[in-house]
């Protein structure tokens, strides 16, 4: 621990004030990142987070430390991060083409009310600490998220006429490092006759060719057709 912080670890009205002007400055510092990219929650609502843990924070402490009442100091600061939770719900967004954005705006206000835990309960050192690998997750790390590579999704249609055709194609699919994201199935009475079809949402581990894969699901026995319908681009938060 840092010796210069040691004055101020008390419960003061001079330690509350600094805990709350550090708390302040650190929802804002990350704030105001997610403000520039024009993110759900932003400068304001980083604050306001970081505040209300720290103040969540300094009440169990207060109510433990100097009021003496039989009570954990942890249990307000534990409410805190469940109800985090809902917040940064408010933030994620599913998009039409199903797929999701603002995990990283709900992992920053998690991780800001979590600051905001630090601050309040006198743990300075990690609350700065904490602020700065934040603040270059979402300002460097960003950049090296874009340039990875990754195996993009697609949905494909699989017309079959009994359940165990579509079992051997699964089968084929998984043992082809293919995982399964999604699976609806419809039926159709084409002159007394049901025919089946599934549609399939795979996400391959390498990258294969979606279209020869489908081809090759056509010829197992009892599929009528398979093909694809749209590969997906992955959302990054």
């Amino acid at each position: 621990m840092l010796p210069i912080f040691d004055s101020i670890r008390d419960i003061n009205f001079l330690s509350i004030l600094i805990r709350m002007l550090i708390a302040t400055s650190c929802g804002a510092i990350i704030g105001i990142e997610r403000s520039i990219k024009n993110r759900s929650a932003g400068f304001r609502t980083h604050i306001l987070v970081c505040i209300g843990a720290a103040t969540a924070s300094l009440t169990g402490h207060y109510l433990y430390l100097v009021a003496h009442l039989p009570t954990d100091m942890t249990r307000i600061g534990a409410q805190v991060i469940t109800g985090l939770g809902f917040i940064g719900a408010g933030t994620i967004i599913v998009t039409r083409k199903q797929t999701v954005k603002g995990l990283t705006t709900a992992a920053g206000l998690w991780a800001t009310g979590i600051i905001g835990l630090a601050v309040g309960s006198g743990f300075y050192e990690g609350a700065i600490v904490g602020t700065i690998l934040v603040l270059i997750a979402e300002c460097f790390f960003a950049n090296v998220g874009q340039r990875i590579r990754y195996t993009p999704e697609f949905r494909a249609i699989i017309s079959y006429q009994s359940k165990q055709s579509l079992d051997h194609a699964l089968r084929f699919l998984k043992d082809r490092g293919m995982a399964i994201t999604a699976l609806q199935v419809s039926s159709e009475n084409d002159d007394g006759v049901y025919v089946y079809s599934a549609l399939v949402r795979l996400r391959p581990s390498s990258n294969l060719n979606p279209e020869l894969i489908m081809e090759r699901v056509s010829d197992i026995s009892g599929i009528l057709a398979a093909h694809v319908l749209s590969a997906e681009k992955k959302q990054r938060g």
